[in-house]
C-alpha cells in the first residue's frame, strides 16, 4: 500500500509521499512514488502514484519518454490542465493494452495519481487522476488530495488546512498526517519524499528525503504523540449521575433498552392456556 498527500494553497504547493509498496513479516518493498518533471523556469510537474506498481510505472515511463497525445506532451502543454490530460491519456493507453490480460488473471486495473505543478503565466494547479484517465482539480474550498491509505491522516488536514494556510504550517500538517498513518498502518513507512514549492519561483530547493534519522520528523513524532495523550487526559471524564450538567453524558432523549430474551412456550403451558371446548 502507500500514502501520498498534496496541497494546492495560495502560497504554493506541498507534496509528500512514502516509499513503501508492501510490508510482510519477512519482506518489505520500497519504491519511489514521486516523480518530478522540471524545465528551467518555464514549468515543473510532480506525479505521485498509488495502486498496482506495474501499472503506475508503465504510465510514468510513457510520460518520461515524452510520448505525444494529440500533438501534446508534458513539455509542450500550454496549461496544467492540458498536462493533466496527457497523464490521463497515458493511463488510458496502459489500460487499453493491459486491461484484458489483468482481468483474465483476476487482477484489478488499480491506478490512482496525484499530478500538479505550474507553467509560467499560470497559477499552480493540482489534479487527482483516476484509473479511467479522468480527473478532478482542487478548489479553494477543497485544497488537498490524498491517495492510498488516506483515512488515518485525514483528520489533521480537515481541521487545519485552508487555502490560505501558510506553507510552513501546511508542511507540518502533512508530516503529522503521514506520521499518524505510519503509526496505524504497517503498509506505509519511511523514507518519505517531501517537496515544498513556492508559487512562481520554479525553484525546487525544498526537496528532501526524510528517513528515521531526520531530526525534525523524529521531534515531531515524539511531541505529537505526547500532546495527543495530554489532550486526551485533559478532557473531563463523563458524569453519569448528572451532578455536573456541563459534562453529563446522560441524554434526556429516550433510552435504548435491552432486548428481551425470547423463550418459546412449552407444549404443556400451551395446552393449559387453550380455551375450554377447543379441540386438541
Amino acid at each position: 500500500m502507500t500514502y501520498c498527500v498534496a496541497l494546492c494553497l495560495n502560497e504554493g504547493l506541498v507534496f509528500l509521499a512514502d516509499t513503501r509498496t508492501n510490508a510482510g513479516v519477512d519482506q518489505i518493498g520500497t519504491f519511489r512514488k514521486m516523480t518530478i518533471f522540471h524545465q528551467d523556469r518555464e514549468r515543473f510537474f510532480v506525479l505521485m502514484s498509488s495502486g498496482n506498481l506495474a501499472i503506475t510505472q508503465a504510465v510514468k515511463e510513457i510520460l518520461l519518454q515524452g510520448e505525444i497525445f494529440n500533438g501534446i506532451n508534458l513539455w509542450n502543454a500550454k496549461s496544467c490542465h492540458e498536462a493533466a490530460t496527457v497523464v490521463g491519456s497515458a493511463v488510458k493507453k496502459v489500460r487499453e493494452r493491459d486491461f484484458e490480460d489483468l482481468q483474465k488473471s483476476g487482477i484489478e486495473f488499480n491506478c490512482n495519481l496525484i499530478f500538479g505543478g505550474q507553467i509560467e503565466g499560470e497559477k499552480p494547479r493540482l489534479f487527482n487522476i483516476y484509473a479511467a484517465g479522468n480527473f478532478i482539480e482542487t478548489t479553494p474550498e477543497t485544497p488537498y488530495f490524498q491517495i492510498g491509505e488516506s483515512k488515518y491522516g485525514k483528520p489533521i488536514l480537515d481541521r487545519v488546512i485552508r487555502f490560505n494556510t501558510p506553507l510552513n504550517l501546511a508542511t507540518k500538517c502533512v508530516l503529522i498526517s503521514m506520521d499518524s498513518t505510519i503509526k496505524s498502518n504497517i503498509s506505509v513507512g519511511l523514507p518519505l519524499d517531501l517537496l515544498v514549492y513556492e508559487k512562481d519561483s520554479f525553484n525546487l530547493d525544498k526537496l528532501i528525503t526524510i528517513d528515521e534519522d531526520n531530526p525534525y520528523f523524529e521531534m515531531m513524532h515524539r511531541i505529537w504523540g505526547e500532546k495527543l495523550k495530554e489532550v486526551a487526559l485533559s478532557i473531563p471524564e463523563p458524569s453519569w449521575n448528572g451532578s455536573k450538567r456541563s459534562i453529563s453524558i446522560q441524554s434526556p432523549s429516550k433510552k435504548l433498552g435491552t432486548v428481551p430474551v425470547h423463550k418459546p412456550r412449552s407444549k404443556s403451558s400451551s395446552r393449559a392456556k387453550r380455551p375450554k371446548g377447543t379441540n386438541k
